[in-house]
């Protein structure tokens, strides 16, 4: 697979937050089992909204690295992603 297309840098952006929830869960979890963890976030939206952002600065590594390797099309995705995320983010914490 060809590195500088968007859809590659879309599926980074969307893999890496859920790498940045794991370890949401490994700081804030205090040793509760990740089924009850995601049930405390259902519950708790403003909660919900705070672990997802903290996981999403983590497209920040990607998104530089790809922008500095000039490999554009790739970073693009990644901040289609991003903004997907941002979405929901807005929507959990308003809307839901």
């Amino acid at each position: 697979m060809k590195r500088n297309v968007p859809v590659f840098g879309l599926l980074i952006g969307l893999v890496t937050p859920v790498i940045g929830f794991i370890i949401m869960y490994f700081i804030w979890g205090h040793g509760m089992p990740m089924g009850e963890f995601i049930r405390t976030l259902v519950n708790n939206h403003d909660m919900a909204s705070k672990v997802l952002s903290l996981g999403l600065l983590l497209n920040l590594l990607p998104f530089i690295l790809y922008t500095n390797k000039r490999l554009d099309y790739t970073a693009r995705g990644i901040l289609v992603a991003t903004i997907l995320y941002a979405v929901l983010i807005v929507l959990i914490k308003y809307v839901w």
